[in-house]
């Protein structure tokens, strides 16, 4: 299996895929399965995440930042706004009260806003591992003034811009409800062509993974063909990952969850292989 999670094309001539292999090929660059390993490791990187912080006012922020910057850019009226309608979707999964949605929403078509810019730093942190950090700030000086001092304090190093983001493929991600009666292989053959490849089951959804760029194409094709979006999100997964031991993880998620601390922070993505999640 290629590093990240993705799946390997079956070879001419190579015999039936083993258990550790997906469970059907449709195609060689398109994959459906129940659980893959990036799925897995995604989701698991998710919920430590959501773990560290503690409770869903961090949620709240980060998702509140991302309506008003969708608002700014795109208008208040989620009809006319796909990104808008998204990011409403996914504060209704995560049980955003909808006063924080409105007053998102009303900052960013104030005439007092200043706007959000969203500015990406990279780094090593210790032993090797690279971080990719996105914000979402009002004040760049301040934003890396302060990430520099996090990964000089534990143990990193700031890089330059752009000097690690090829070490991580930017994917967008919805989960939708499946319908009833519904055949999801009918509906992963439909996406190949809007950008999709690759797609979960989890339970009573249906993850889907696309290309960054394909975002708005994937989500046309959903709404116009009625799934309904639960939710939907943008994330950088390792193109390869590195093993380290229980200490040397630890000093990484130490820098991790300093920089995940800070306000302007939005979310932090290493390429630390995980372990696996306990039963």
């Amino acid at each position: 299996m290629e590093a990240g999670g993705r799946g390997r094309k079956k070879n001419e001539g190579e015999g039936v895929l083993g258990s550790q292999d997906y469970l059907l090929i449709l195609q060689p660059d398109f994959i459906f399965t129940e659980q893959t390993d990036m799925g897995r490791a995604f989701e698991y990187r998710k919920a430590r995440k959501l773990k560290r912080w503690g409770n869903m006012a961090r949620v709240f922020t980060k998702l509140g930042k991302e309506i008003t910057i969708a608002t700014k850019a795109g208008g208040g009226d989620p009809d006319t706004n796909p990104r808008l309608r998204a990011l409403m979707a996914t504060a209704k999964k995560e049980n955003m009260p909808k006063e924080n949605v409105e007053r998102a929403i009303k900052k960013a078509l104030s005439k007092d806003y200043t706007d959000y810019k969203e500015m990406n730093y990279e780094g090593y942190g210790p032993h090797g591992i690279a971080i990719f950090v996105e914000t979402a700030t009002d004040n760049t000086t301040r934003t890396v003034a302060n990430i520099r001092s996090y990964f000089n304090k534990f143990g990193g190093n700031l890089g330059t811009t752009g000097s690690l983001e090829f070490l991580f493929t930017h994917k967008c991600v919805f989960h939708i409800a499946k319908k009833e009666g519904m055949d999801p292989e009918e509906l992963e053959l439909e996406l190949i062509d809007f950008g999709a490849d690759e797609i979960e089951e989890d339970g009573e959804e249906l993850v889907i993974y696309g290309e960054f760029a394909q975002n708005a194409a994937i989500q046309k094709y959903l709404e116009e063909n009625g799934y309904e979006i639960t939710s939907s999100e943008f994330v950088r997964i390792p193109n390869d990952t590195k093993q380290l031991n229980e200490e040397q993880m630890a000093a990484v998620n130490k820098l991790v969850e300093k920089i995940e601390e800070d306000e302007d922070v939005q979310n932090v993505f290493t390429n630390m292989a995980e372990p696996e999640e306990e039963e």
